[in-house]
């Protein structure tokens, strides 16, 4: 096993048993009783929750800023796709040249996005004000990792050190800021779909709003 590879492989095990942790103290602070009698359908609520609550419509953040929401999805796309080309190419896993090619290609577009992105943070007074190391340490990590992936598929092993430890640093930072929403996320859309499906809130009724 190269050098690389190793430090990969120790981050992603420090990564995951950080995540474990926060799995579990998310666990244990979601089990608070709800008194009120059910009136919904939990699992509809949760289903909601993570498809029509999510429609930039029904998101002021979104609809106002749809170019924006736009690139985030096409950044957020191009980083899970990321994570699965890192793990098949530590298999060794071949690719076709037009794939790699292809799939390059649209990594080099959400790189791109992702520095958009950051750019508009900058200079924009309102966010850079509401932004902090964090935020730009994040965009920055992901959006190398990004890159680096783009590049190995282009280019070949050449740029594959640095890939994989760009990825190893990535895994290293994800527990410690704002990039552990990963978790975060996914508990968060469910802890919602529970509370308002069960109230009888979500899925909303017809001539109801949302």
């Amino acid at each position: 096993m190269t050098w690389f590879s190793l430090f990969f492989l120790i981050s992603l095990l420090i990564c995951l048993a950080s995540l474990g942790y926060h799995l579990l103290f998310l666990l244990r602070s979601g089990q608070t009783p709800d008194f009120a009698p059910p009136s919904g359908n939990i699992r509809a609520g949760i289903l909601y929750s993570f498809t029509g609550a999510m429609s930039p419509v029904k998101k002021e953040s979104a609809f106002l800023h749809l170019p924006t929401y736009a690139a985030g999805m096409v950044y957020h796309l191009g980083t899970f796709i990321s994570i699965l080309l890192i793990f098949l190419l530590w298999a060794d896993v071949v690719f076709p040249i037009a794939l790699s090619l292809g799939i390059a290609a649209f990594l080099l577009a959400s790189a791109s996005c992702g520095t958009g992105i950051l750019i508009k943070r900058s200079v924009k007074r309102n966010l850079r004000a509401l932004s902090n190391p964090d935020d730009y340490i994040s965009n920055t990590l992901v959006t190398v990792f990004q890159l680096l992936t783009a590049l190995t598929l282009a280019f070949g092993s050449v740029f594959t050190p640095w890939l994989f430890v760009a990825a190893g640093l990535l895994l290293l930072y994800i527990p410690m800021g704002k990039l552990k929403h990963l978790l975060y996320f996914f508990a968060a859309r469910c802890q919602l779909g529970l509370f308002f499906g069960r109230r009888g809130v979500w899925p909303p009724h017809k001539n109801q709003t949302p």
